[in-house]
């Protein structure tokens, strides 16, 4: 994955809607409708107002949209297309070099998540291993429904956090 190229949080406030879509809809995953919504709270005062405000649209939408924004992330260590973002997080973790048997491990861990939860085990993989993945999908797949939902946004959260300091100069 390119950088993208760095923002200023003050040429963010003065972009206009389809702009700031366009730059920071893919900090959320297939979801740059957090980025339309947002966009209505500027002036943002500082990288972590814009956070709180992208994250505000998350937790204030429908149950259904949140469910369907969950299951917008793609399994961890899947075989398949990625955004870009993922991509390069994954690949960090090493999850983009499983030999066929930590690929299955994963897969078949992946599966029985979805099936209890409704939507792909989420984690900030940034600075972890697949160990410490694989662990924490083990332990987290004996959650409650509720529970995992509410973990399952504070990934994305500290996820989105990363991706969003990763972009801002």
């Amino acid at each position: 994955m390119t950088q993208p190229t760095k923002l200023s949080l003050d040429s963010i406030n003065r972009m206009s809607r389809s702009e700031f879509v366009v730059s920071l809809g893919g900090i959320f995953e297939h979801s740059s409708w957090v980025a339309e919504k947002a966009w209505e709270g500027r002036p943002f005062s500082s990288g972590s107002a814009l956070h709180e405000a992208m994250m505000q649209a998350v937790t204030d939408s429908p149950e259904e949209t949140v469910i369907a924004f969950l299951r917008a992330h793609p399994d961890l260590g899947t075989r398949l297309k990625v955004t870009d973002y993922s991509a390069s997080e994954q690949q960090g973790a090493g999850l983009d070099r499983l030999s066929p048997e930590e690929y299955e491990t994963f897969s078949s861990l992946n599966r029985e998540y979805v099936l209890k939860f409704g939507f792909p085990f989420i984690l900030a993989v940034r600075g972890r291993n697949k160990e410490e993945i694989l662990e924490a999908m083990k332990r987290r797949v004996n959650n409650g429904v509720s529970e995992e939902r509410e973990e399952a946004l504070r990934q994305i959260k500290r996820i989105t956090r990363f991706r969003l300091d990763d972009l801002l100069e």
